[in-house]
C-alpha cells in the first residue's frame, strides 16, 4: 500500500529540509520526496501543516506489566498512549536505573504484543542491584555482587538494550568502582551510560563530574538527564559550562531537559532525605501529592511525614525549579527533549502527556526558541545520541515514522491535576507508515515495536 502526504511543510532538521514537499510511502518506508502529486492508495491532506519525523523521547519511564503478562495498556492512562497521542513514535525506557522486569524480556513483550509506540530499553543499574541480592540503596555492594550485575546487564545489552541507565541519587550507596564495572560492558558497541546524578542545586557540579569521569574513563558516550531538575535552582549556566568544558576536551557528553518548572518523584524517594529543605530553599508545601488522601493538597510537615511513612510510592510534584534555568537550557546547542515521564496508573506530572507540544506552543511560538530549534531537539538529535540512523529523519530510505501538525494549534492540555489529558493540534502520527494516531487519539496502538541496538 502506498500512502502520500501532500501539500505540507516538510521539516526535516537531520537532512536540513525546510520546504514544501510530499512524501510518498511504501512498505513502511519514506520511498520518495517530490513536489510531484505521485498516485497513492490514500492520501493525507497536509495544507497548512508541518510534516516532520515522529518525536523521539530518549528518557521516560515504561508502563509495567500487569499479572496477566502484558504491558498495562488502559487507553487513557498508560504512558505509551501518552506518548502516542503527542506525536512520540519512539520512546526510550528503563530510565534512571528502573527496570519494571528485566528489559530484554520487556523488549520480547512489545514484540510479542506490539505497542502504542516503537520502545528501546536501558538496562536499569538499580534493577540489577536489586536482582544480584543488594537491597540496600544506602550501603555498598560485594565484590560476588558486582559480578552477578556486570554479567547480567552484559546479557540485557547482548538481547538489544541500548545502554546503562543509572538513578545514583536514588541509589546513594554506589560508588564509582561499581559506576566503572556495571558501565564496563557498554564498552563491547560502544552504547550509552545515562543517569540522574548523585544531586542537585549547589551540589550538582561534583554530581555531574562523577559520572563524567566515569564516561572518560571508559570513552563512552554519557547522557545526563533531566538538567532541569538537577541544576535548575540557579546553577544553570556554569553547569553547562562544565559539561562543554569536558565535550571540549573530548568526552561525548549531552544533556536532555523537560519544558515544566516543577519536577516530580515518589514521596518516599532519597530526594526527600533529611536537607532537601535547606538543598532547595523551600518550605513543605513546595510538594503537591498527586495520590492518595491528599491528592491535589500542598504538604504541611504533618502530611509530608504522615505519607513518607504510610505510603512511600505516592507520586508527587515538587515547585522549586527556576523557569530562567530550564529556558537557558533550551537555548543550548546540546540539550535535547525528554519527557522524564512517568505515570502510576495515570497519576503523577503533566510531562508524560505534554511535554513535546509544549515545546513548540510555549518555547517556539512565543520565541524562545525557532521551530526548527525546537524539532530538532525532539528528532534529529536524540535520534542521533541513540545511533537510530533510520529514525528522526525523512529521507528516502528512512522509516516512515512521521508527525503532522498545525504549528499555530499545537498545545498541551495536560494540568497538574489532570495529567493526562490529550493535547490539540496534531493531525497525525504515523508508524512505520501506518496511521497510529488521528487528532491526539489513538486510531491503532499495536503498531510500535522493540528498537534493539
Amino acid at each position: 500500500m502506498k500512502t502520500l502526504i501532500h501539500s505540507g511543510r516538510v521539516i526535516d532538521p537531520a537532512n536540513r529540509i525546510d520546504s514544501r514537499l510530499n512524501l510518498l510511502i511504501e512498505n513502511g518506508k519514506i520511498a520518495c520526496a517530490t513536489r510531484e502529486m505521485p498516485d497513492a492508495d490514500v492520501k493525507i491532506d497536509a495544507s497548512g501543516k508541518i510534516v516532520c519525523p515522529g518525536f523521539i523521547d530518549i528518557h521516560m519511564h515504561e508502563d509495567p506489566v500487569e499479572p496477566d503478562g502484558r504491558i498495562y495498556s488502559d487507553e487513557e492512562k498508560s504512558i505509551f498512549h501518552c506518548m502516542l497521542r503527542m506525536g512520540v513514535t519512539t520512546a526510550v525506557g528503563g530510565n534512571c536505573g528502573l527496570n519494571c522486569c528485566d528489559p530484554g524480556d520487556y523488549l520480547d513483550l512489545v514484540d510479542r504484543d506490539g505497542a502504542p509506540v516503537n520502545v528501546a530499553m536501558l538496562a536499569g543499574h538499580a534493577y540489577f542491584r536489586e536482582t544480584a541480592g543488594a537491597t540496600d540503596k544506602y550501603g555498598p555492594t560485594t565484590q560476588a555482587q558486582r559480578e552477578e550485575m556486570v554479567r547480567r546487564i552484559a546479557v540485557a545489552l547482548d538481547r538489544g538494550c541500548a545502554g546503562v541507565s543509572y538513578g545514583i541519587r536514588y541509589v546513594p550507596g554506589i560508588d564509582f568502582k561499581e559506576l566503572l564495572a556495571t558501565a564496563e560492558p557498554c564498552k563491547k558497541s560502544g552504547k550509552i551510560i545515562a543517569a540522574h546524578v548523585r544531586s542537585d542545586a549547589e551540589e550538582i557540579y561534583d554530581a555531574a563530574r562523577e559520572l563524567m569521569e566515569t564516561g572518560k574513563a571508559l570513552e563512552l558516550p554519557t547522557q545526563i538527564s533531566h538538567i532541569g531538575s538537577m541544576a535548575g535552582f540557579g546553577q544553570m549556566p556554569t553547569f553547562l559550562e562544565m559539561v562543554d568544558e569536558a565535550r571540549a576536551n573530548g568526552l561525548d557528553v549531552a544533556c536532555d531537559c523537560y519544558p515544566y518548572y516543577a519536577f516530580s518523584t515518589t514521596i518516599g524517594s532519597t530526594t526527600y532525605d533529611p536537607g532537601w529543605l535547606e538543598r532547595y530553599h523551600c518550605d513543605y508545601d513546595a510538594i503537591e501529592l498527586c495520590e492518595g488522601k491528599y491528592k491535589g493538597m500542598r504538604c504541611t510537615k504533618e502530611i509530608f511525614e504522615e505519607m513518607r511513612r504510610d505510603m512511600p510510592e505516592c507520586m508527587t510534584v515538587c515547585y522549586v525549579m527556576k523557569e530562567s534555568d530550564v529556558d537557558y537550557a533550551f537555548n543550548h546547542p546540546n540539550v535535547m527533549l525528554a519527557s522524564d515521564g512517568i505515570l502510576s496508573h495515570g497519576q503523577g506530572h503533566p510531562r508524560a502527556a505534554g511535554t513535546f507540544p509544549r515545546l513548540i506552543a510555549e518555547f517556539a511560538r512565543k520565541g524562545k526558541i525557532t521551530l526548527t530549534d525546537a524539532i530538532t531537539r525532539m528528532t534529529a538529535m536524540p535520534a542521533n545520541r541513540l545511533g537510530l540512523i533510520s529514525k528522526g529523519r525523512l529521507n528516502a530510505g528512512a522509516d516512515a515514522d512521521i508527525a503532522v501538525f498545525d504549528p499555530d494549534r499545537i498545545a498541551d492540555c495536560a494540568t497538574f491535576a489532570q495529567p493526562v489529558l490529550p493535547p490539540v493540534g496534531i493531525d497525525y502520527v504515523l508508524i512505520g507508515g501506518e496511521i497510529a494516531a488521528k487528532d491526539c487519539r489513538a486510531v491503532n496502538d499495536r503498531l510500535g515495536r522493540s528498537i534493539r541496538k
